[in-house]
């Protein structure tokens, strides 16, 4: 085997291992929250010593945070927001609800853990809870580009404060789906959301 291949093959299966770290630490925080999961626990769930996990993850800290980082990345990725020249409307408002809430429902890790970690008040800040919010941010700005493509009569004001309304929504539907389970239809709240939003969005169009 050429030093190239071993480099690969090395790198391949270092991949492979953060990947089993990351689905382990996601399944034990998804179940016992942050405070409840441990570099121990990880370690039994994905079958690899806990020095593997130290060589990916400075502390349990870190691990979280990139937990939440892949999920919310794939989130981000699975659904495609209005561009420039989109022109509003209702059923393209309630396509891009029913993608966010089918993807949110696959990757469900940083909304959850990130949630548990926004409402904790501790003495000293998670690198997790920082992760979140830093992910947050990302996507209201995500949110507000597309509010601004699709709606250029509002304000940036406006654009701002409907953004941020529409993703607080998203927040509590999750957290009503967290507490209800299969007794809350996430897909048609989203697409309640979507008519809610776009009659608040299209009431300023000009005529």
């Amino acid at each position: 085997m050429t030093e190239v291949r071993k480099t690969r093959q090395r790198r391949a299966n270092g991949e492979e291992s953060r990947r089993r770290i990351l689905d382990a630490a996601a399944e034990i925080a998804g179940e016992r929250g942050y405070d409840g999961t441990s570099i121990a626990q990880v370690s039994e769930r994905c079958g690899l010593p806990a020095s593997s996990i130290y060589w990916h993850f400075r502390d349990k800290d870190e691990l979280i945070a990139a937990v939440i980082e892949r999920s919310f990345t794939s989130w981000l990725g699975a659904f495609t927001l209005p561009a420039d020249g989109t022109r509003l409307t209702l059923e393209g408002f309630t396509e891009v609800a029913v993608q966010v809430g089918k993807t949110l429902l696959a990757t469900p890790d940083f909304l959850r853990l990130g949630l548990m970690l926004a409402l904790a008040r501790r003495p000293e800040e998670p690198t997790a809870r920082r992760k979140f919010l830093e992910v947050r941010e990302i996507a209201l700005r995500r949110v507000e580009s597309a509010f601004a493509a699709s709606a250029p009569w509002l304000t940036e004001d406006s654009v701002h404060l409907v953004a941020l309304y529409a993703l607080a929504a998203v927040d509590g539907f999750f957290v009503a789906k967290e507490i209800g389970g299969d007794d809350v239809d996430l897909h048609r709240l989203l697409a309640l959301h979507a008519r809610a939003v776009f009659d608040l969005v299209d009431r300023d169009r000009p005529s």
